[in-house]
C-alpha cells in the first residue's frame, strides 16, 4: 500500500543546472575554497543585489555575521544590540568575540526589531557608559525590518548596523534589495533557505576594501609572503568551489523560488483568512517579502498547538515561531529591552510548510488537516 510522503517545512529545491557547475569543478580539479564558481557566484549575487554591492561567499551565514563583527572591531567587553526574536545564529557570534548581547524586542507591523525600544536601549547603555559597538537587525521570515527608522537611529548615535538577511534573499525595501540596506549585510544558503548551497553564506559590503578584508579574514588571514605569515587572527570561512557551483545553478531560478513562496502565502491566506482565530503578517507599504516561510498567528497557545499536532498526525512538519533570545537558557543573564511582543508571537505563532517545491496536492493536504482542528473559528 502506498503511504503519504512527509511534507517538510522548507526543503531544498534544485533547479536542474547545479550539477553542470559542480561537474565543472570536478573536471577542472577546482576542489578548493577558490575557483571559477566562487568568483561566478559572487558576481551573480552582486548583479542580483545591485547598488554597488560587493559579495564574499562564505561557509555559512553565521560565519558572515562573525566576520561582520570582526570587521566592525567588536571585541571582549563590548555590547552589541541584537533583535531578540530571531534564530540563535544571529546572536551567537557576539559571544564568539567575547562581547555581550543586549536584546531588543519586536514591533507588531513586521515582527522585527522595534525602533522605539532600540533607541531606549541605546540611551540607557550610553547613560551607563556602555555605548553599544554594533546593532544586529534581522529581516525575519523574509519580511524587511523598518530600515529607514533603524538606520536613522544608528546614524544619530554613530553605531553601525549588521543586516541579517539570512532569510530575506529576494526581499526588497522600497525597491532596494535586502542585504544592501546597512553597513554590512549577510545572507545564508543553508539547506532550508530560499536558495541553497547545502551549507553556505555571504557577506555583503558596500566597497571592495571591506570585501577584500572579509576574504582575508576568511582564509586564515594569510599575509602576502612566500611562506605562511600571519599578523592577525583568521578563520577558515571561505566557501568551496564545489558548493559555489550549486549556488550558481540556484541563482538561475531565484525569481521562480520567490514567486512560488509568495504563491504559498497567497494560498494559505485565501483558505484561512475567513477564520478570525487566525491572522497573517501583511506587507507594509513599500515592503516586499520573499515569504520564505508563511507564518500564522492564532488567538491562543492552545489553538496553535492543536493545529501543529493535527498537522503532525499526517506527517506534516510545522514549527512554532522563534523562541526569543532573551528567553533562551544560554542568554538568561543578558540584558533585554522588551514589551512582550516577541513572547506573544512565540506563544501563538506557527510556521507552515513553505517550500517552493510544494505541489497543489501538498497544499490542499495541509489545509485539509488544519481545518480538522477543533475550536477553529
Amino acid at each position: 500500500m502506498l503511504t503519504k510522503t512527509k511534507i517538510y517545512l522548507s526543503s531544498p529545491h534544485m533547479g536542474g543546472s547545479e550539477q553542470k557547475f559542480v561537474n565543472d569543478a570536478f573536471n577542472t580539479n577546482w576542489i578548493a575554497p577558490l575557483g571559477p564558481n566562487v568568483d561566478g557566484f559572487e558576481k551573480d549575487l552582486e548583479h542580483y543585489l545591485g547598488e554597488n554591492s560587493q559579495v564574499a561567499v562564505l561557509s555559512s551565514g553565521t560565519a558572515a555575521i562573525h566576520l561582520a563583527l570582526q570587521l566592525l572591531g567588536v571585541t571582549k567587553g563590548d555590547e552589541v544590540l541584537c533583535q531578540s526574536f530571531t534564530f540563535s545564529a544571529s546572536a551567537n557570534p557576539i559571544m564568539y568575540q567575547g562581547a555581550t548581547p543586549v536584546f531588543i524586542d519586536s514591533e507588531k507591523d513586521t515582527w522585527n526589531i522595534s525602533p522605539e525600544l532600540l533607541e531606549i536601549a541605546i540611551r540607557d547603555r550610553i547613560q551607563k557608559y556602555k555605548k553599544p559597538k554594533a546593532i544586529i537587525a534581522v529581516h525575519l521570515y523574509g519580511m524587511p525590518y523598518k530600515a529607514n527608522e533603524i538606520n536613522a537611529i544608528a546614524k544619530k548615535y554613530d553605531i553601525p548596523v549588521v543586516e541579517d538577511s539570512a532569510e530575506a534573499l529576494g526581499s526588497t525595501y522600497f525597491n532596494k534589495a535586502c542585504a544592501t540596506l546597512s553597513d554590512i549585510g549577510i545572507l545564508s544558503f543553508n539547506g532550508n533557505k530560499i536558495i541553497t548551497t547545502s551549507g553556505g553564506g555571504a557577506l555583503i559590503a558596500g566597497d571592495i576594501e571591506t570585501k577584500n578584508k572579509a576574504v582575508f579574514y576568511s582564509t586564515q588571514s594569510r599575509d602576502n609572503a612566500p611562506h605562511y605569515e600571519h599578523s592577525s587572527v583568521g578563520f577558515n570561512y571561505r566557501m568551496s568551489n564545489v558548493l559555489a557551483g550549486i549556488g550558481r545553478g540556484q541563482m538561475e531560478v531565484i525569481d521562480d523560488r520567490v514567486e512560488a513562496r509568495r504563491k504559498n502565502y497567497d494560498f494559505y491566506k485565501e483558505n484561512l483568512e475567513k477564520y478570525t482565530s487566525i491572522s497573517f503578517l501583511e506587507e507594509p507599504n513599500g515592503f516586499f517579502s520573499n515569504r520564505w516561510i508563511t507564518c500564522i498567528k492564532t488567538d491562543s497557545y492552545k489553538l496553535r498547538e492543536q493545529i501543529r499536532l493535527k498537522l503532525l498526525e499526517d506527517d506534516i512538519e510545522s514549527r512554532p515561531l522563534w523562541k526569543p533570545m532573551h528567553l533562551q537558557p544560554v542568554f538568561k543573564d543578558c540584558l533585554h529591552f522588551t514589551d512582550g511582543t516577541s513572547e506573544e508571537l512565540f506563544e501563538k505563532g506557527l510556521c507552515l510548510p513553505s517550500g517552493s517545491n510544494l505541489s497543489k496536492d501538498d497544499l490542499n493536504r495541509i489545509i485539509k488537516q488544519i481545518l480538522k482542528t477543533p475550536h477553529l473559528c
